[in-house]
């Protein structure tokens, strides 16, 4: 089983990639490796050294199965700022749309930060959950250490849903620390997932992120997802990851589509 570490050293953006099963949530590709390959290609292609990344839109299109081919391309490089999209293809199909923004840090008399204290004690509070042991759980959770710290759980009827796990990567050595944040962003199921009764499909259609400190350090994250809204079997997500330290080191919200 490749982890994170494995499958980027040998990921080349010119030949694509077969994605193995243990990075796959069922026929396609799990969101957050998806995303963080995107993100990989970009740096890999550009022709220099990229900025921090900033922020990324990716728009989940079609089933990434069989060999993904990832085509970066700069839509706009200023002083600044530099965006570049890529458009994941699998077998042809277009299977996803990134628009990244990678961004120079520049001198600013504002800031300011109102995100509030760490919603949960650290990652040695809690005891492991072995999510890839669930009957639910897609394959890609294996890469994965998690505890839960608060929050529902999955399939738990929730009144109220929200998940709250503290997550760290069983292999992302030598990993560019936001591509593997990247990676690890979307590892929980989405929060209206908590609310159901029975296991039932549910996919993410959008992934919205923005990165507060661009180079997160550390192993462990408090991942958050909330579902703030579901109706008509599509649900609105707001997301949130802090580092152990107790800073939020990216935001995010996400469109889901909810089959029960």
């Amino acid at each position: 089983m490749p982890g994170l570490n494995e499958l980027l050293s040998s990921f080349d953006v010119e030949q694509g990639l077969l994605l193995p099963d243990s990075w796959r949530q069922g026929r396609t590709a799990y969101g957050g490796i998806l995303s963080a390959l995107g993100v990989a290609a970009a740096l890999q292609a550009h022709a220099g050294a990229l900025p921090p990344l900033r922020s990324a839109q990716v728009t989940f299109i079609g089933p990434a199965a069989g060999v993904l081919r990832f085509v970066p391309a700069v839509l706009r490089e200023g002083k600044s700022v530099v965006n570049i999209g890529v458009d994941v293809y699998s077998d042809e199909a277009l299977a996803a749309r990134l628009s990244l923004v990678f961004g120079r840090a520049r001198e600013s008399a504002i800031a300011h930060d109102f995100a509030g204290p760490l919603p949960a004690d650290g990652p040695d509070a809690y005891r492991d959950f072995n999510m890839a042991a669930m009957p639910f759980a897609p394959e890609f959770t294996q890469n994965f250490q998690m505890r839960p710290a608060g929050g529902a759980m999955p399939l738990s009827g929730a009144e109220v849903p929200e998940l709250l796990t503290w997550v760290r990567h069983l292999d992302a050595a030598n990993v560019d620390p936001a591509v593997a944040l990247i990676a690890m962003g979307d590892a929980m199921p989405p929060a209206a997932f908590s609310s159901f009764k029975a296991a039932a499909p549910i996919s993410s259609i959008t992934w919205n992120v923005e990165l507060l400190e661009p180079q997160p350090q550390g192993e462990w994250f408090l991942l958050r997802s909330f579902s703030q809204h579901a109706r008509d079997g599509y649900s609105s997500q707001d997301m949130q990851v802090w580092d152990a330290q107790g800073r939020v080191v990216m935001r995010g919200r996400q469109s889901v589509a909810v089959f029960a």
